[in-house]
């Protein structure tokens, strides 16, 4: 977690959850974040029960070019990466996972930009899962919001443990351009674990613990 919008909307979320897997929906208090607003968004279920943006801030709609309020959030992504964007969020919903996922952007003339998406759960009740996110440009091109983007790759994908991310302070990891055409998607959250990849390698973090 490199970016300031990811980190700052991470130590809101921590304190408003006060313990508790995720903060109720109702306590977000938009002008508590107002600095933030542009640039984050909120996803809910629709009624195939599949992640969709419920709001969308306006620089991200510019970005996108377009109003992304009722859009799908895995067609963000390039085909291939679709289905493990979907199974991330439902993870969000379903598990109250909180989940990292640095990608890169293209536009419509073909430029390129690197992104850094934090998505963390809300509690809107069994029937209502909502996700709060942000997706921070790592550089701010001149194009970027005039030329839209159309596609995108991850890069790399970290499901975070809220407890143990308060501890540590995590230098940016450079991800090498060597990466698969493709990362199966794991059956459930908690067997992707925190996945990363690595020049041709994905690391799942595990194994033995500290004594």
């Amino acid at each position: 977690m490199n970016q300031n919008g990811s980190i700052t909307l991470f130590h809101y979320w921590n304190r408003l959850r006060d313990g508790r897997p995720a903060p109720k929906r109702s306590e977000v208090e938009p002008a508590d974040i107002k600095s933030l607003l542009a640039d984050t968004f909120i996803l809910e279920r629709d009624t195939r029960g599949q992640p969709v943006f419920r709001l969308a801030g306006t620089r991200l709609c510019a970005c996108y070019g377009r109003e992304l309020k009722g859009f799908s959030f895995p067609s963000l992504w390039r085909e291939k990466d679709q289905r493990l964007v979907s199974r991330l969020i439902h993870g969000v919903f379903d598990q109250k996972s909180v989940v990292l996922i640095n990608f890169e952007g293209f536009s419509r003339n073909g430029r390129s930009n690197k992104f850094e998406l934090l998505a963390l759960p809300l509690d809107g009740g069994i029937e209502n899962p909502r996700c709060l996110g942000v997706i921070s440009a790592v550089e701010k091109p001149f194009w970027l919001g005039a030329d839209p983007i159309t596609d995108a790759l991850i890069d790399s994908i970290r499901v975070i443990d809220p407890e143990k991310e308060l501890l540590k302070n995590r230098p940016a990891i450079d991800v090498p351009s060597l990466v698969p055409d493709e990362i199966g998607a794991p059956d459930t959250i908690s067997a992707l674990g925190r996945a990363r990849r690595i020049r041709h390698l994905v690391v799942f973090d595990g194994g033995r613990g500290d004594s």
